[in-house]
């Protein structure tokens, strides 16, 4: 892995104290620091017999933050924010191009959370708000869905696509990700 400058910055997954992550995205925007917290529409329905349309986290647990190293500190002091994922070494970053992909295109999919993921059919989205990115193809209810997995931090979301947005192809042994998750609270140095 390269030598990153302590200044640029780069996207991280913050471990969260779960059903905190707007809280933890709130107290990021105070700080003006940049986030990400993919949410999808679900309907609950209480013992009471009422329903609400809730807002919840697709990653849950995880919020994503765009940092430079030096304000580690600063976001480690947040309320609810254990850590920041990395491997032994520290902290480690996510691919900018693949945050940046999935911020764009899931505004405008009906993306869903999906049990973590890591054999199965390769494919490449080709078109659509999601292009370029790499999942695992399933079949369900005579739709085809591709699962995008971060690795990192062990999370798979599923897209509804068509037939002729994908390549299928060999596996290329990549995902969203391809490091190890380690959640570890570690300062850069």
């Amino acid at each position: 892995m390269s030598i990153l400058a302590p200044t640029a910055r780069h996207w991280f997954a913050l471990f969260t104290a779960s059903n905190n992550e707007k809280k933890v995205a709130q107290h990021l925007r105070m700080k003006e620091i940049e986030t990400f917290l993919p949410l999808y529409t679900i309907t609950r329905r209480w013992k009471n017999r009422t329903t609400a349309q809730i807002e919840s986290p697709l990653f849950t647990g995880y919020v994503f933050a765009r940092i430079a190293r030096t304000e580690a500190a600063k976001v480690l002091a947040i309320p609810m924010v254990y850590s920041i994922v990395g491997n032994k070494r520290g902290a480690v970053p996510l691919p900018d191009e693949e945050i940046e992909a999935l911020r764009r295109g899931l505004a405008s999919v009906d993306a869903r959370p999906h049990p973590y993921v890591q054999v199965g059919q390769r494919a490449r989205i080709r078109s659509g708000p999601l292009e370029g990115l790499e999942g695992i193809v399933e079949r369900v209810d005579d739709h085809l869905r591709v699962v995008l997995t971060i690795d990192l931090i062990m999370k798979s979301i599923a897209v509804r696509v068509n037939a002729e947005e994908i390549d299928v192809s060999s596996p290329t042994g990549s995902t969203l990700s391809q490091r190890k998750p380690i959640p570890v609270r570690r300062s850069f140095e």
